[in-house]
């Protein structure tokens, strides 16, 4: 690489190959912490790449074995941090974002608040309820890129409780301008996800006013989404991980067995006709499967209207797949390229939302930076101004709290009797957690 990369060739090469940390940084009183949360994938540094189109928030991997041959490495001369590339010699300014007062401070319970939420980026993440079931089949189900079973319960609370959630959203709105919350869990067993959700959903709006999304499995019972919009949800996140059948049922044995990856194609093209375009992402990982397995998966998150959440590869410590070598860096361009080229063919809006960086993965509007500058790009880019101009004002309400019409702790009146997931093994995996029980 002669040439110095652009900020999102450089975003893409330093998830690929990581960061080195040098002698020179004073991270402990420069950066935020670097932590082991929820699935794993905000283990790493926290950095910012300047940038003429848009600055990029990424969390750079910094400890997994993979990032010794590493040829960047952070620097610090004087006040300025840089990351430097041993083989062209090329530097690049970045920025170390500040460690928020709230992170080290406790709620009215005395519970720490980095224990109950993280930022990541610029958006507040919180792993609502206990760790995902599928920790605790023997032999376990869970997905073998995941590490949620190591972190939460030490890490991070194991349970959530609705008013330390509440305080510490105020505190990330109030302290750091966060303007969405991503409440996220693992598999309930008896299709309860979405039950469990919806009491924090409604606290948040009628209590914070902040933006909502949620990730949790797919329920077959498609009228519950109905249910959490009318509890205030904002959006929908469903994480099928890899389009290719096959790898779907090796690498995420739980999901395969208790849910089926035609699960996750339901509720996403349910909820994505239901709430509009971009409003729903489709979640899957780049540099396992075939690319062009992800190449689909893109075609198709796009293709429904939905919103296209791409994670590089990251072999967290730890996981089942930690020594697998990451993704090599000209796959991961052209993936992020038709990434924004395919949201813009199905003309989903990307970008929108105020001060919504995502630093766990290459956004849509990050890959701006790939394509030709060409009339298609020009004229995409002039109507995402103009969306943004025009939405601004409904944001701006979005972010006021408001009374939901939905009732969070009771099912809608004329609701069909649920349907329990599609296996009797989600059952005894509910058991042997303790979790989801019938009363």
């Amino acid at each position: 690489m002669n040439e110095p990369l652009n900020p999102c060739e450089l975003e893409i090469d330093l998830f690929c190959k990581g960061l080195r940390i040098g002698q020179s940084c004073l991270l402990e009183k420069d950066g935020r912490v670097v932590s082991r949360t929820r699935a794993g994938l905000g283990s790493g540094l926290e950095i910012v790449i300047p940038g003429g189109l848009k600055d990029i928030w990424m969390n750079a991997p910094v400890e997994e074995d993979f990032v010794l041959d590493s040829p960047y490495i952070l620097v610090k001369e004087g006040d300025h941090y840089k990351v430097r590339d041993d083989r062209s010699k090329h530097h690049y300014e970045v920025r170390i974002p500040e460690e928020p007062k709230w992170v080290r401070s406790f709620t009215s319970m005395g519970t720490p608040m980095h224990k109950v939420g993280v930022l990541q980026g610029t958006y507040l993440g919180i792993y609502i309820s206990n760790s995902c079931s599928f920790w605790y089949h023997k032999p376990t189900l869970g997905c073998k890129f995941c590490t949620t079973g190591l972190n939460v319960g030490v890490n991070e609370m194991a349970d959530k409780d609705i008013k330390d959630v509440v305080e510490v959203c105020w505190a990330a709105k109030e302290e750091s301008g966060a303007t969405f919350v991503h409440l996220n869990s693992g598999f309930a067993g008896k299709d309860l996800g979405l039950d469990n959700m919806a009491p924090y959903v409604a606290a948040i709006k009628e209590k914070v006013g902040l933006m909502v999304g949620v990730q949790v499995t797919p329920s077959p019972n498609l009228w519950k989404y109905d249910w959490l919009i009318d509890c205030g949800v904002d959006h929908f996140s469903f994480c099928y991980e890899f389009h290719n059948p096959d790898i779907f049922a090796e690498l995420c044995p739980g999901k395969e067995q208790m849910l089926g990856q035609q699960a996750f194609f339901n509720a996403l093209e349910y909820t994505a006709k239901k709430m509009g375009k971009g409003r729903v992402s489709g979640e899957i990982i780049a540099g396992v499967e075939p690319i062009e397995d992800t190449l689909r998966a893109i075609d198709y998150i796009t293709g429904v209207g939905a919103f296209p959440t791409v994670c590089i590869f990251r072999p967290t410590i730890g996981a089942d797949m930690e020594y697998v070598p990451p993704p090599k860096y000209e796959d991961m361009r052209h993936v992020m390229e038709y990434m924004w080229n395919a949201c813009r063919k199905n003309d989903i809006p990307i970008g929108l939302a105020p001060n919504i960086e995502v630093s766990l993965i290459v956004n849509p509007d990050d890959a701006r930076y790939l394509p030709k500058h060409d009339m298609a790009w020009k004229m995409y880019e002039g109507k995402l101004k103009l969306m943004r101009t025009m939405a601004a004002p409904l944001f701006k309400q979005e972010l006021k709290r408001r009374n939901v019409k939905g009732n969070p702790h009771e099912y809608p009146e004329g609701s069909p009797e649920p349907v329990m997931p599609r296996t009797e093994a989600a059952e005894a995996i509910a058991r042997e957690a303790g979790v989801g029980q019938a009363s």
